[in-house]
């Protein structure tokens, strides 16, 4: 089963807008990412816009040869915003202006009834929907019961993991939430937090679709190009599944 690699190039707007300036271009990175082995490009349009900007989403969604993952918080704006930008896949992520990143998963549970309208909305759009979760049963169930076809694992919790038995623990919680959630009919992905050293287990599971990764990508580039460092990550997911 192939394995598809999404590639988020957040970072590279959070270099651009240090500065304020022009450069580097989104639209430019993009286009090396994707022909070095990039499946997807993801991005992540916050409410704060301290990163990608709106005019970036537009621009993107008509130069990708690939398909676009839109990241964006479960709001009216934000809705509307990819409803005229109509991206492929929207992944809905918890927002709070004070964190770095995304700290953890999406609660469903407690907001199924808003989950299942935001849902209906941007599957009315032919929009796929993904929910950013935690590995945990629970969430998973309400993931199905909100209609979305793609939950996104969190991985944040096994690679911030200080020990091996800590990190054992936490990929068994990401291994079964995998299998339960695709015995369900959910495609599966994950991301946040993974990096050369720690995706192969991940990448391993086999009822795992896709990984999104970012920020060790964009890291890596410094030393090696933003070409070198897709294709290297490429090459370890296909390897993880013997392709």
């Amino acid at each position: 089963m192939s394995i598809f690699l999404g590639v988020n190039i957040d970072h590279i707007a959070t270099l651009r807008q240090a500065r304020g300036t022009k450069y580097p271009s989104l639209i430019d990175a993009a286009r090396i990412c994707e022909d070095s082995g990039a499946d997807s490009i993801t991005l992540h349009l916050r409410e704060d816009r301290r990163h990608i900007q709106d005019y970036d989403v537009e621009a993107l969604k008509h130069s990708l040869t690939t398909k676009m993952n839109l990241e964006m918080a479960a709001t009216a704006e934000m809705l509307k915003i990819a409803s005229n930008i109509s991206p492929e896949d929207c992944c809905l992520v918890p927002e709070k202006r004070q964190e770095l990143t995304t700290e953890g998963g999406l609660d469903v549970v407690s907001q199924l009834s808003r989950m299942k309208e935001v849902c209906a909305e941007l599957s009315s759009n032919n929009i796929k929907t993904s929910l950013f979760i935690d590995a945990d049963k629970d969430q998973i169930d309400a993931s199905v019961e909100s209609g979305a076809p793609i939950i996104e694992i969190h991985t944040g919790h096994y690679a911030n993991a200080s020990n091996n038995e800590q990190i054992d623990a936490e990929l068994k919680r990401i291994i079964e939430a995998s299998e339960y959630a695709h015995s369900l009919g959910l495609q599966v992905n994950a991301g946040h937090g993974l990096t050369l050293e720690n995706t192969q287990a991940i990448a391993s599971i086999d009822t795992m679709v896709e990984l999104n990764i970012g920020h060790s990508i964009i890291a890596r580039s410094l030393f090696v190009g933003l070409a070198n460092a897709t294709s290297e990550m490429k090459k370890l997911l296909q390897e993880a599944r013997n392709l």
